[in-house]
This record gives structure tokens, sequence and C-alpha cells, in this order.
């Protein structure tokens, strides 16, 4: 296949999965999930511009505090819930020290226990609680926070699918996706996601490329946990990834030393 149409069509399952944009699915295997998922971070990017804009504009209207519960229910909405699912389904199942297929049949119900649901919470109010405080940051370093954090959890996925990593399960977008992100893309993808972050605090153009990255290495340590307790990554898994990543950044943004 051309690397263009594969290229094309990477792109098209990235939107597919990580927004709600109405793009007509193309050709769908490794290498495209490949692809897809080192483009992760540019679809974070695209999303977390338009919800920073949507920041700012609502923050001219309302509240800091309103707007930016406004931009995390549109953020939730935007990419359908589903990595807030995934969070809470993978919170439960290692909450409850099971291990394998005992742990992967609780995330594979529809309900949601009590773990999952603290954990929504806290991601919830601290997502709404730094927003609300970027919100009354100069313009253009609250439109780079929002940028740089939502590109890096997408960075994230990339992470998670790195070659090695297994899949939980021998179906859906776990097994479809794992192992297929190499080097490169996680490498080119860092750099461009630490740079995305240098204004984000004003005066101190270190902390937030410190911020994301930090941010990726507590995952990376969750995802080894997680491996070692599922066996493997699930679509679950990747959403929980994003979740973290994005909430991590964002408060290492905020943090004043």
């Amino acid at each position: 296949m051309p690397t263009e149409s594969r290229l094309g069509a990477g792109l098209r399952l990235a939107l597919t999965t990580f927004t709600t944009l109405p793009v007509r699915a193309g050709r769908i295997d490794r290498a495209v999930a490949g692809t897809a998922m080192g483009l992760a971070p540019a679809v974070g990017a695209l999303l977390g511009a338009v919800l920073g804009a949507v920041l700012l504009l609502a923050g001219t209207l309302a509240p800091p505090l309103v707007a930016a519960g406004v931009t995390v229910g549109l953020g939730a909405l935007l990419t359908r819930g589903l990595h807030l699912d995934g969070l809470a389904d993978t919170v439960d199942a290692l909450g409850s020290y099971r291990r394998g297929a005992a742990a992967l049949e609780i995330m594979k119900k529809p309900d949601v226990g009590p773990f999952g649901v603290v954990a929504l919470v806290v991601v919830l109010l601290l997502q709404t609680a730094v927003l609300a405080e970027l919100a009354g940051r100069a313009a253009p370093a609250a439109l780079a926070a929002l940028v740089a954090a939502t590109a890096a959890g997408r960075l994230g996925v990339g992470l998670a699918c790195r070659r090695g990593v297994p899949a939980a399960r021998p179906d859906g977008l776990g097994a479809l996706v794992a192992g297929t992100v190499g080097p490169v893309p996680l490498v080119a993808g860092a750099a461009a996601v630490a740079l995305l972050a240098v204004p984000t605090v004003p005066g101190r153009p270190w902390q937030g490329p410190v911020a994301v990255l930090a941010a990726l290495a507590v995952a990376a340590g969750l995802l080894r946990h997680a491996v070692r307790r599922l066996g493997g990554i699930t679509g679950d898994v990747l959403g929980a990834t994003v979740e973290i990543v994005t909430t991590l950044s964002y408060l290492g943004l905020v943090l004043s030393g």
C-alpha cells in the first residue's frame, strides 16, 4: 500500500478513534493502526486548540469555574466519553486486586464500581479546577496549555502501543494497536509535545516540558502495572492513559514554585 494511502487511512482512523468527527473510515489493519497511534498527538493538539478556544470564549461570558466546567464537558462530548469510560473500567479492574481473565471480566461489565466512580470524580474535579486557573492566564499561555496537555494525553496512547507491549485480549482495539508504534514516532511525538509546552507557563519555559514529560513517565509506570495485572493493554487501558496523562500534565502546568 503506498505510504500516502496508509497515512491518509491512519489519519482517518486517528480522527474517528479520538474524536467524534464524522470522518469516513478507510482501510483498518495493524499497519494503519500504527500510523493512527503515531498521529494521535496531532489529533490531540487539534482537539486541545478547540477546547482552548472554547475556554477563552466562555471565560469572557461566565466566571472561570463555569467556563472550565463547560470546557471539560465539551471535551467529554467530543470524545464520546470513551476515555472516561476506559478510566473507570480500568480502575475498577485494578482496584479489584484480581488478575488476568478475572480482572478483564470486571472491565467488560457495563456498570461502574466504587473505584471507578471515585476515579471519575477526582479526574473531572481536578481538570475543572485546573482549567479555571488557566482561564485567568494570558490567552496565549492558556491556549498553549490545553493544546500541550491534550496532545500529551494522546502521546500516552502511543506509549501504551509501543513495540513489546502485548494485548490483553485476542480481539478488540487493544489487539489491533498493541505493539504497533516504533521508537521514532514516540521520540518525535515527545519532542513535539515538549515544544508545544514551552509557552504554557509565562516566565518559566522549562516547566511545561517538564510537566508533560513527568506525566508520561508516571503513565509508563502505571502501564507496566496494568500489563502485569491484565496481561497486556486493552482499549480501556488506552482511555485511562489519555485521562491520566492529560490530568497530570494540567496539574504540572499550574504548580508554582
